[in-house]
């Protein structure tokens, strides 16, 4: 039996589903893995007992932290209150498997919530557009739509030049979706702004003097990339980083 020599990539997984305990993950996540970054999917449970991401990790090319409906709970950066719905065993995980990542110098991918739990997880903070008064830019569709609609709400980012997103999907402005309400407050240790709204919430982000490379973004390029050359890099970037570090 010949072994794919394709990089695997592992998939966080959600714990709360319709109130009920689950570990599952949305197909667009893991078909664009399989895909687009021409790698393996491997989806990793987030079991409340986080002892063993390390040996999780161990076993993996690189970690993908995906977007998801739930928030953060507000204490793990500091805040006071925060909206639901909540997923602290995804909470957990994520922090876990971020830190054993960086510790076995392995890459790291955020999509949204992905992108908050990577700044978290390095002392960052986050804001929830909601609770302030700055609404000069909508980063989520209104309220009932369908997902194709939710999915074609968005407006335009602007890259910085000389950054990993640059590099891989040019410099100057493109268009993404935008399904989020939460941003980044404060920013992680080791994380360097990569693009950024016209209202200046930070769109995507990269790691500096970490360990392991770390790329995230804010929008969600999992999304029926086909026809859209910055999404399609990002899937390419995924996993070329990630056979580059196979073995490691």
């Amino acid at each position: 039996m010949t072994i794919s020599a394709k990089p695997v990539i592992g998939v966080i997984s959600n714990h709360v589903v319709e109130d009920e305990g689950a570990y599952i993950v949305k197909a667009r996540y893991v078909d664009a893995v399989a895909r687009y970054a021409d790698a393996v999917p491997l989806i990793c449970p987030s079991v409340e007992d986080v002892s063993d991401a390390a040996a999780i990790v161990a076993r993996l090319d690189a970690i993908l932290l995906t977007g998801a409906t739930s928030n953060i709970e507000p204490g793990r950066y500091g805040a006071a209150s925060g909206r639901a719905p909540f997923d602290p065993a995804r909470d957990g995980m994520a922090a876990a498997l971020i830190a054993a990542a960086m510790a076995a110098g392995k890459p790291v991918f955020g999509i949204c919530r992905g992108l908050q739990e990577i700044n978290v997880a390095l002392g960052g903070t986050l804001v929830d557009q909601r609770d302030g008064t700055n609404q000069e830019l909508a980063h989520h569709a209104p309220d009932g739509v369908d997902l194709d609609a939710m999915f074609a709400h968005g407006h335009s980012v602007d890259v910085v030049p000389g950054t990993p997103l640059a590099a891989i999907a040019g410099e100057g402005s493109f268009a993404v979706n935008s399904v989020h309400f939460q941003t980044i407050g404060a920013m992680g240790k080791g994380l360097v702004v990569n693009a950024r709204a016209p209202d200046g919430v930070v769109e995507a982000v990269s790691s500096s003097g970490t360990a392991a490379p770390i790329l995230a973004v804010q929008w969600h390029p999992e999304w029926r990339p086909e026809g859209r050359p910055h999404d399609l890099a990002f899937w390419r970037n995924v996993g070329d980083v990630a056979r580059a570090y196979m073995g490691r």
